[in-house]
């Protein structure tokens, strides 16, 4: 049988890569999203190639939708072994502008996701009675403060508290907890910023790209693959003997 595992925010960019990437590895996957028809569009690409998964609408920061959808991915695929807590939003908010809403809902969605997620994956492998592996999302902007991040960068640094924290306490029970976290990354968000900064400079595409890629060592925006790449070793077996640590995939933008 298969080995399980569920990926929050599966429904486009990174999480829609890691999904695919997990079942090409082997796993039967539960893509989690808000928006039921984005993840099953993903869900239906990996099922047409003979793969495994299911797609299952939940909001991460609701504490029971994520209960609810561990439980469904356990029921519908047979076992569950891996989280991915990838779900999350990234305002862009300089401190002076940072409202009451824009804090409570980017720390419900990032960070509260992560914990809800954590929790009802332990106690689906508690009952199950093995371990597994949690997978958390932060960022290169929780790793080292950016500009106009407040909000946003304040969540991620909680993450990899919450990723250290969390794999002292469940290491007996054989469960694992790792981040990882992703610099500039091409989405459609990030290609639309890069065509405004293009168009305000009277520039093409390319060199509005280009100013996101010139603090980058490899000279080039990370791919989503980049990053599933990495989760995909987070996921296996290979990093079985690895915990509480923060894979850092930003071509070199960050040295630890």
């Amino acid at each position: 049988m298969s080995k399980v595992a569920l990926v929050t925010g599966a429904g486009q960019g990174i999480g829609a890569s890691i999904a695919m990437r997990l079942a090409n590895d082997g796993f039967a996957v539960a893509l989690v999203g808000r928006t039921l028809s984005k993840v099953q569009d993903v869900a239906d690409k990996i099922t047409s190639n003979g793969q495994k998964a299911v797609a299952i609408a939940a909001d991460v920061q609701n504490r029971d939708d994520m209960f609810r959808a561990v439980n469904e991915a356990t029921e519908q695929l047979g076992d569950f072994n891996v989280i991915v807590n990838n779900a999350g939003v990234a305002p862009t908010t300089p401190i002076m502008e940072v409202n009451q809403d824009t804090l409570d809902s980017t720390w419900k969605i990032n960070v509260g996701g992560t914990i809800w997620g954590t929790q009802a994956a332990v106690e689906k492998m508690r009952a199950l009675g093995h371990g597994g592996k949690i997978i958390n999302a932060t960022s290169q902007a929780g790793v080292l403060g950016n500009p106009n991040l407040t909000v946003y960068g304040s969540t991620k640094f909680a993450i990899r508290g919450i990723t250290q924290t969390t794999a002292r306490e469940l290491a007996a029970d054989n469960i694992t907890v790792n981040a990882f976290a992703p610099g500039i990354v091409k989405t459609p968000m990030m290609n639309d910023i890069a065509q405004k900064v293009a168009d305000n400079a009277g520039k093409d595409f390319d060199w509005g790209m280009q100013q996101f890629a010139q603090d980058i060592s490899l000279k080039r925006l990370a791919e989503p693959e980049d990053i599933a790449n990495a989760v995909a070793f987070l996921a296996s077996k290979d990093s079985d003997y690895v915990t509480g640590q923060t894979l850092i995939v930003d071509g070199g933008m960050v040295f630890q």
